[in-house]
């Protein structure tokens, strides 16, 4: 572990601690801008702490929260590609407000011709549908269903409320009767493709969801432009009816196997529960073999608790395997994989499910455990999208392709599935998160057969992570992490709320805190924030309470702003020119950025030491002079010589002697 006390850095060979010499800076040092009082000035992020959001970061006393319990049936009919839903949603305001309305979410209405999303992705659309059909929306008064007042906007339903919902666990019922029809390869996120043995549905966004009433902003309600959620946690129960010859894999646990499932089949399913390898549920000759059956439909059933959401696929074309997930505590869940014949074979994903255990197990140790029974990866149309329990990734993934986009789906498992940020506003809560912890299972899966990780930077291949930050930064056209998604464009929404917040947080782990400070804190956040509602401020004061330092200076340069990083060694000189009395060492800071970084002395006799110098030897001033203690003649001093800080100018980050 890296750490910021310079005299165990000095331990190897230098007799006494570098110190920051009030004296000038030498003749040839840079002349910069460098301003501290604006790098290290107090940072206050909103909210401020409060009775319901404490100044460690944690939830306060007082915190709240509304739920969403939902009641589903629908029926997929592939004849016309339809969706039809009814829905009864249980919404109980925990708040201290009394809701004259409820807000509702739209999501399919992005596919409406008239969508606000438009031409907003700069991909103007082709394809539409007539998104969602209301067909009756009701609340409950009396003790039955009436009528409600309702006005659509967009992706927005507005419920206005016969009389005030209560505060402080007043509850009611909304029920929603509707039908959509399911978009094809455009849809994206949910969509239906044709494979050779039958249609493959990837069915999210299916049912008009809950907006969330917080104590930020009372309704969220920002419009779907593309960008992802924002929800309320719950229980779900849901029936989906299919034509009989199809399998269907959902969110939660499935309730009544006997019903659709041969005995076959649920042995099998037995079996792999207590399997560390993968079993074979339903196989390739299996799917070929496969014969309408006499029912025309089944009704498949679903449980989930906990969740903020459920997604589904279903098909005729599935190829099915399963293993053992073992969790900590003794615990296990299901690891499953379903995927059409094309897909079948160790090379592609005959190998999803092992994948899938592996980080199942491997987040759980490090981080939380997986709180649900199942999870199934979905190789469809919809590739690389994360629902609770359920990942759609493309059917045509293999290799370490398989393995990167398996990782980072389930890994949303954690952000924003258990922790449930807001991904609308800040993208970087949930793909930056995750990416941080992603990162790490290519390192070690196999002895980092499928490693490193590189997918998500600004010019994948070119240049060490580090240099890639800095070219990112010095774009002038970059936006900010903290910048709303549906502002930032297409071609930085990677490099940004994935690559630079996942960057960062390795920083803060290895640089600026270690893992021993931050992985506890890290645990707590998840740990405080499962199954709510963090905000950034939420997230920035829980690192800073629990692991044991002021970031101020980290966040305002790395999060909310593009700021440079760039170090320069000014030169090195001999105490009376005698390396015996010891030697100066001038650096200066010439980037508002500042972060940790090792200075390396390499010796004339062949022997190295590191010095690391902390973000606040730059507290006062951009110019220091760190003195040595001597003995021995110095070859070379290098700045930052692995590569790990993202300084924009490297040409200047060395001295050799003459």
């Amino acid at each position: 572990m890296r750490t910021l006390l310079i005299a165990a850095a000095l331990a190897l060979g230098l007799a006494s601690v570098a110190h920051a010499d009030p004296a000038p800076p030498t003749a040839t040092a840079a002349v910069n801008t460098y301003d501290p009082t604006l790098t290290f000035a107090p940072l206050d992020v909103p909210p401020s702490p409060n009775r319901y959001r404490s100044g460690n970061g944690a939830p306060g006393p007082d915190y709240w929260q509304n739920r969403a319990d939902y009641l589903i049936t629908a029926r997929l009919e592939p004849k016309d590609k339809t969706l039809t839903g009814e829905e009864t949603i249980t919404y109980t305001n925990n708040s201290p407000d009394l809701l004259d309305v409820l807000w509702v979410q739209l999501d399919q209405n992005i596919y409406r011709r008239d969508a606000r999303a438009g031409d907003s992705s700069g991909r103007p659309r082709t394809q539409f549908t007539d998104g969602y059909v209301l067909d009756s929306v009701e609340v409950e008064a009396g003790g039955k269903f009436v009528a409600a007042d309702h006005l659509v906007n967009d992706t927005r339903l507005r419920v206005s409320l016969p009389e005030p919902l209560k505060s402080a666990g007043g509850r009611l019922r909304l029920r929603i009767r509707y039908h959509y029809t399911v978009p094809g390869t455009f849809g994206g996120r949910t969509a239906w493709t044709t494979t050779k043995n039958g249609e493959l549905y990837d069915i999210a966004q299916w049912y008009p969801r809950m907006q969330v009433y917080d104590d930020v902003r009372g309704w969220d309600t920002l419009p779907y432009l593309g960008n992802e959620f924002y929800l309320e946690y719950g229980t779900f129960d849901y029936a989906v009816t299919v034509p009989a010859d199809m399998i269907v894999a959902g969110s939660g646990l499935l309730m009544n196997p006997q019903e659709v499932l041969t005995p076959a089949q649920r042995a099998r399913l037995d079996q792999a529960r207590a399997s560390d390898t993968t079993v074979m549920i339903r196989s390739p000759d299996d799917v070929a073999a496969a014969t309408p059956e006499d029912a025309q439909t089944k009704t498949w059933r679903f449980h989930m608790e906990h969740t903020r959401d459920v997604a589904f696929a279903a098909s005729r074309a599935f190829v099915w395997d399963a293993a053992r997930v073992n969790l900590p505590n003794g615990k296990t869940a299901l690891a499953q994989s379903v995927y059409p014949v094309e897909s079948a074979g160790d090379a592609a994903w005959g190998r999803s499910t092992e994948y899938l255990k592996f980080a199942i197990e491997d987040f759980s140790r490090r981080w939380f455990p997986y709180p649900w029974p199942n999870a199934v990866n979905v190789g469809g149309p919809a590739s690389g999208m994360e629902y609770p329990g359920v990942l759609f990734d493309g059917s045509g993934d293999k290799g370490k392709g398989l393995f990167w986009i398996t990782v980072h789906e389930i890994g949303h498992s954690y952000f924003p599935m258990i922790v449930g940020t807001d991904e609308r506003r800040y993208a970087w809560m949930d793909e930056g998160l995750n990416s941080f912890i992603d990162v790490k299972e290519s390192d070690v899966f196999q002895n980092g057969v499928y490693g490193p990780k590189r997918d998500q930077e600004y010019a994948p291949g070119q240049g060490a992570p580090a240099d890639q930050v800095a070219a990112l930064i010095a774009d002038p056209k970059a936006p900010t992490i903290m910048t709303r998604p549906d502002v930032i464009p297409g071609q930085y929404g990677h490099p940004i709320s994935y690559f630079k917040t996942a960057y960062g947080l390795t920083l803060l782990r290895e640089d600026i805190l270690g893992p021993d400070r931050f992985d506890p804190a890290f645990r707590k956040f998840i740990r405080d924030w499962a199954y709510k509602h963090p905000k950034p401020a939420d997230f920035f004061r829980s690192m800073e309470s629990e692991g044991g330092e002021d970031l101020a200076w980290f966040w305002r340069g790395w999060f909310y702003n593009n700021w440079p990083n760039d170090l320069a060694l000014d030169g090195v000189t001999y105490v009376d020119n005698d390396p015996a009395k010891g030697a100066k060492i001038a650096v200066s800071n010439l980037g508002q950025l500042v972060l940790p970084a090792t200075l390396r002395i390499a010796f004339k006799d062949g022997s190295t030491s590191d010095l690391v110098l902390p973000a606040e030897t730059w507290i006062q001033s951009g110019h220091h002079i760190f003195t040595i203690d001597g003995a021995k003649p110095i070859a070379a001093v290098t700045i930052d010589p692995d590569h790990r800080i993202p300084d924009r100018d490297r040409s200047n980050n060395s001295w050799t002697a003459p």
